[in-house]
């Protein structure tokens, strides 16, 4: 965004054009990201939204001097989060090619159990507790060995049906996340189910309006909101009386500066489970290809959730997810150095930038007749003696690369 300008709302004129929020376009009726500004009825919908946007201006016409610097505040622990748990710390109990046949067996499962929720053949939404903890236990097991297994398989899994793959990934992300954090098994079985589950009201939602490629009325962006109490209902409905899976149903659209819905709740009044919820959710959805917008590379998506901390996103809880998923997370395609095109297959804790990929393409961008593995870590040069490393991350599909038909 070299020529792109912060201004308060209330500074907005006809004509600028809106290139990016201080919040996710996600969380907007403005679904197409980027616009122009064309009646006072858009500055009064973004003026309810948005305390600051980035507007596209020639340098000249305005100075980055205006610019104020935010102002840092004082940093909570994981445990005053979670004051009173006591909190673990994981370690890998296997590597990724060990753990990747039981992770496949795991998903396997949870995918059954989420497929017959989003294709039930009428329209309620009908949800066996039992079956839907016992299919997460297996995915929750498996990342507590190693996550990088689950993480490159929800990657793989191929996007026909958005709603069945950002369910799917969610659950995933909610236990990494958990992990990190070093909660307890119970807490970890909360954020499986919880994120599994968050969304299920928009099975009953119009589904012209969740797959709309153009900008929302406000009557129907209202209709999108009312998944939350639907949500909450049918897992009520369902037996649910778990607090911490019922707020992330019931919260996942809080924000933590107060703009989020349906209730308007800020910082701390949100349950920290439902903060948890929101990031995944936010991240997924970025990430993934959707109606109205292309995915994003993670490193980018990981960027933008770190601008959005501390406006929509507790700053703790985002560097903590930073650090489960890595600049680089299993599933991601990048470039090297050597202008080879792979996928990042699993990573190292301690060394995220060199982690273990797998290359497709060659240095012309020409597929090879076999994919290569290599370590970055121990990998470090090229045949040639250049260095070897990771350049930048890709769109998921670039390249024409076909994701969801590579097979380990």
């Amino acid at each position: 965004m070299s020529n792109a300008f912060k201004i308060p709302v209330y500074e907005l004129k006809i004509g600028m054009y809106v290139s990016s929020l201080d919040r996710p376009w996600i969380e907007t009726p403005f679904l197409l990201q980027g616009f122009t500004v064309e009646t006072e009825q858009d500055i009064d919908a973004l003026c309810k939204l948005c305390e600051y946007v980035y507007i596209d201006v020639k340098p000249r016409r305005q100075s980055a001097a205006s610019f104020k610097p935010v102002k840092s505040t004082p940093r909570k622990s994981t445990k005053d989060i979670f004051f009173g748990k006591k909190l673990n710390i994981y370690t890998d109990q296997s590597d990724w090619r060990s753990e990747y046949p039981q992770a496949q067996e795991a998903l396997n499962g949870l995918s059954q159990c989420v497929e017959d929720i989003v294709y039930s053949t009428d329209n309620t939404i009908t949800l066996d507790m039992i079956k839907v903890k016992q299919a997460a236990e297996p995915m929750i097991d498996s990342i507590t060995r190693n996550p990088d297994a689950c993480i490159w398989l929800a990657k793989m899994k191929a996007e026909d049906n958005y709603t069945f793959h950002h369910s799917l990934s969610c659950s995933i992300w909610a236990v990494a996340l958990g992990r990190q954090l070093g909660l307890p098994k119970a807490d970890l079985r909360s954020l499986a189910v919880g994120g599994l589950l968050f969304d299920v009201g928009k099975l009953q939602i119009d589904k012209t309006l969740l797959n709309s490629s153009r900008r929302l009325s406000t009557a129907e962006f209202e209709q999108i909101k009312q998944h939350v109490g639907l949500g909450v209902d049918a897992l009520r409905d369902s037996g649910i009386i778990n607090k911490d899976i019922l707020d992330m149903v019931a919260y996942h659209h809080e924000r933590h500066n107060g703009k989020g819905y349906p209730h308007g709740l800020a910082g701390n009044d949100i349950p920290v489970f439902a903060r948890i919820a929101a990031i995944v959710d936010c991240y997924d959805a970025i990430t993934s290809h959707r109606h109205y917008a292309k995915a994003l590379p993670p490193s980018l998506a990981i960027k933008k959730l770190y601008e959005w901390k501390d406006i929509d996103f507790q700053a703790e809880l985002v560097e903590e997810f930073i650090q489960a998923v890595g600049i680089y997370p299993a599933g991601t395609l990048v470039e090297l150095s050597s202008g080879e095109v792979a996928i990042v297959v699993a990573e190292y804790r301690s060394r995220r930038l060199r982690p273990q990929v797998l290359v497709m393409l060659d240095q012309n961008k020409k597929p090879l007749p076999d994919a290569v593995f290599i370590d970055l870590l121990t990998e470090t040069h090229t045949a040639d003696g250049r260095p070897l490393e990771i350049v930048g991350s890709l769109e998921p599909d670039a390249y024409g690369i076909d994701m969801t038909a590579i097979q380990l």
